[in-house]
């Protein structure tokens, strides 16, 4: 979860209308009361580089689309790899009587570039165990391991570096007692019902969250084969990439219907999810619970989380010409509606909670808000309200968002939306 305080400092700092705190010798500044958000300005995703209208979905495509791609490349998350790799993708493990009965469970492992490279991603699969036919999956990142995702002793234990303060973390490895820690945010049972299959990894495989992590991550080992330097793109953009790659494997898995792949993350993930589903149009359908700054939320609007404190707290992720914006976001060419409307004109999904101010709720709406008017180029109604909603009352159509009382977490209530935003396309 992001967090940058203890849990007794949020909530002052939450109460109070304008901040400014001293820490690690630099001045942060946020405020979290809506009246006291200045004016902003958030340019128009549907004007050209050249100054003109873009009235099509053809222009968009031709034109505007790899224009604002290329904007957030180069001051957001910097670029993908261009040059491809060899994957191999070993089975290690496959168990057709899991959760008594009710699921296939595979452990799949994605060796990037092989056999030069030990990189790779463990993935967990479960699939329906009564499906006749492909099923559509929902896939993302976990936060500490495949294993804290149930409480199911045959799934492997991460060997990958873990954040210290995790459950069960042990100098910064897994341990048995963290199994099944984060089963609340998958509801995997709810997936399974729906018919739905659930395909997850660890984030940390492809590089561990720190600034640091870069020297061990991939945009180290696979600098040279993938002929990218570790600067030329962010933690983020890593995530990212590797998401990618867990669909090369999903397009090739006959038991799961890859044109009906849904992509989820939550938090920072969330936002290496907006990044990989902007890049990657084979995913189907998107959704961002409460990925905030740097993923749904406005940059521009001044409230919550901004610009210069995630810089400022997590360097790594995003590339460097970011914190040129830091104290100039009114300079920043992009806003995050414009991310947004990557995705056009597939189904996306922004979740925030009334507990996540910090993430900025009004902020992620408004955003979606901005980026339906891409979706109506292609005959796609997005959201057509222009008040921000009320508490569990779901808007729009195309592009959905709701706002859930509680705290920044995935929480059951999330899951029934996203599997029924789903069910109303794939259904």
């Amino acid at each position: 979860m992001q967090r940058l305080f203890s849990s007794t400092f949020l909530v002052f700092i939450l109460s109070a209308p304008i901040l400014q705190v001293k820490a690690w010798a630099q001045t942060m500044v946020f405020n979290t009361i809506e009246e006291k958000v200045p004016p902003y300005t958030l340019p128009d995703p549907l004007t050209g580089k050249d100054g003109k209208k873009i009235t099509s979905a053809a222009a968009w495509n031709d034109q505007q689309r790899p224009y604002i791609y290329h904007l957030f490349e180069e001051n957001v998350y910097g670029r993908f790899p261009i040059k491809k790799i060899p994957l191999q993708f070993v089975v290690r493990e496959i168990n057709n009587h899991a959760l008594n009965n009710l699921a296939v469970r595979k452990q799949v492992r994605i060796y990037l570039n092989p056999p030069a490279n030990s990189a790779y991603i463990d993935l967990l699969v479960y699939l329906p165990a009564a499906a006749k036919a492909p099923v559509p999956v929902f896939t993302g990142y976990n936060f500490t391991g495949n294993h804290t995702v149930m409480s199911d002793t045959g799934i492997y234990l991460s060997t990958s570096w873990m954040p210290p303060k995790a459950k069960g973390v042990i100098d910064n490895k897994a341990t048995d007692s963290s199994r099944g820690t984060d089963t609340a945010q998958w509801q995997l049972r709810e997936i399974l019902s729906h018919g739905y299959g659930l395909a997850v990894a660890y984030y940390g495989d492809i590089e561990p969250d720190n600034p640091d992590g870069w020297k061990t991550g991939i945009r180290t080992t696979l600098s040279t084969a993938l002929e990218i330097k570790p600067e030329e793109w962010s933690a983020i953009g890593a995530w990212a990439w590797g998401l990618d790659r867990i669909m090369d494997y999903l397009q090739q898995d006959k038991a799961v219907d890859a044109k009906r792949i849904a992509l989820i993350g939550h938090s920072r993930l969330g936002k290496a999810a907006l990044w990989a589903g902007a890049g990657d149009q084979r995913f189907a359908i998107i959704v961002s619970n409460e990925s905030g700054e740097g993923g749904a939320a406005l940059s521009k609007r001044w409230y919550g989380e901004t610009v210069a404190i995630i810089n400022q707290h997590f360097p790594h992720w995003f590339v460097a010409n970011y914190k040129k914006y830091n104290d100039n976001t009114a300079a920043l060419p992009v806003d995050q509606h414009m991310l947004l409307s990557l995705m056009a004109p597939r189904p996306l999904y922004v979740a925030s909670a009334e507990g996540d101010q910090w993430s900025d709720p009004k902020g992620e709406f408004l955003s979606a808000k901005h980026a339906s008017a891409v979706y109506a180029l292609f005959n796609k109604k997005g959201i057509d309200t222009d008040s921000m909603p009320g508490l569990h009352q779901p808007v729009g159509q195309n592009i959905r968002y709701h706002i859930r009382a509680g705290k920044h977490d995935v929480t059951l209530y999330d899951w029934q939306q996203y599997l029924r935003f789903a069910d109303g396309f794939w259904k």
